[in-house]
């Protein structure tokens, strides 16, 4: 069976997963984080008295629930106690899959830019894997040695502009915003591996012994909840940003994402203030006004060409020499087929973005040169 075709298969199967599982686990993270900041103070004296923290009524699904939180533990565990957990591994454990198998065994067409930085194959995955590592290290040390919260995120805030730039400086463009992901991805499930799900077996076995739960460990497993519930929408705008080359394909590519992430996490505190109460509406005007701006920004300039005029004939050489070998036939990425004159106008727009940025040919494998991929930008732009 052919080894392209395997895959794609794997490339199917693998992302189902991944999108899946990762619904379930921000579904679980931000129920959850809603939970605790609706909380209220039990109206019944019994609960109280039996160690319940806070309660929360809702209504969902035809019914009513009544959700309650202890203060560190129930006198009794019950029999059947569910761990969410499953949801956070499975999600990073298929997207390094896909990761593997996307960039780090295509690393020369899909992660490696020689106009970026000539680098190796093995380089750019030795690279990429490092990223991993040092971005968890650099998280978890700083979330032990500072006890305000406010100086670790300050040194989260520092660690992503760093990774930006540094990645946008090894990897080809595209790869950089999904490299930064996969970091904060593996701090967010590293914090679940490592702090939370331990925290939780220490209450589970304190009440098993019948001894009085040390509340330590819970409060830590709550402080890297709340930073994964900061950093899921980011890490999901990398996932879906390779789709958009206007973003990635930007002068400023690194500048770009910081800003995304910002206006991001900016918008998840706005829902975690709702959700305590708090109508705090200066924040979505300001994110609107912010986004409205980046946009703009973004824009792409209008071509304008010194010499003659590309024509119909000259772009669908360029086309045939550097992007037929993908864009032919319906197995066709996306299905864009680039092979007459008629589908090359149709997808003009779209030609003139991904070329612009770069983004195609992937890590140029076809080797398109500067005149060639001006030259088709100007067509393209005409063709528009």
């Amino acid at each position: 069976m052919d080894a392209d075709y395997l895959k794609d298969v794997a490339d199917l199967l693998l992302r189902l997963l991944h999108v899946v599982a990762g619904i379930a686990w921000i579904g679980a993270s931000f129920y959850f984080i809603r939970l605790d900041l609706g909380l209220r103070p039990p109206r019944e004296d019994a609960d109280a008295d039996a160690g319940v923290a806070g309660e929360y009524w809702g209504v969902h699904g035809g019914g009513f629930y009544h959700s309650q939180k202890y203060r560190v533990a129930p006198g009794e565990l019950p029999e059947h106690l569910h761990w969410f957990k499953w949801e956070a591994y499975t999600t990073w454990l298929s997207g390094f899959a896909l990761l593997v198998l996307l960039y780090w065994l295509d690393a020369d067409a899909r992660l490696i830019d020689p106009s970026v930085a000539d680098l190796a194959e093995w380089q750019a995955v030795a690279l990429s894997a490092a990223g991993l590592a040092v971005a968890w290290v650099v998280y978890d040390v700083a979330c032990r040695l500072l006890r305000d919260d406010r100086a670790v995120a300050l040194v989260v805030a520092l660690l992503v502009v760093a990774s930006a730039w540094v990645a946008g400086e090894l990897f080809a463009a595209r790869a950089s915003y999904l490299q930064v992901g996969a970091m904060l991805g593996t701090i967010m499930a590293a914090n679940v591996f490592v702090t939370i799900i331990p925290a939780h077996w220490e209450l589970v076995r304190a009440k098993q012994q019948r001894r009085e739960p040390d509340p330590a460990p819970g409060v830590r497993a709550k402080q890297r909840s709340v930073h994964n519930n900061y950093l899921t929408l980011p890490v999901v705008f990398t996932m879906l940003a390779g789709h958009f080359p206007l973003t990635y394909g930007s002068d400023h590519p690194w500048l770009v994402l910081v800003t995304i992430f910002g206006l991001l996490a900016v918008t998840r505190h706005f829902f975690n203030l709702w959700h305590t109460g708090r109508r705090v509406w200066w924040v979505p005007a300001a994110v609107g006004v912010a986004a409205v701006a980046l946009a703009l920004a973004l824009a792409p300039e209008d071509v304008e060409t010194a010499g003659p005029a590309t024509t119909d004939e000259e772009a669908l050489a360029v086309v045939a020499a550097r992007c037929q070998t993908c864009h032919t036939g319906a197995a066709a990425p996306a299905g864009v087929q680039l092979e007459t004159v008629e589908q090359l106008r149709t997808n003009a727009a779209a030609i003139e973005r991904q070329v612009s940025a770069n983004a195609m040919p992937p890590g140029n494998a076809t080797g398109m040169t500067t005149a060639e991929r001006e030259a088709l930008i100007a067509w393209a732009a005409g063709a528009r």
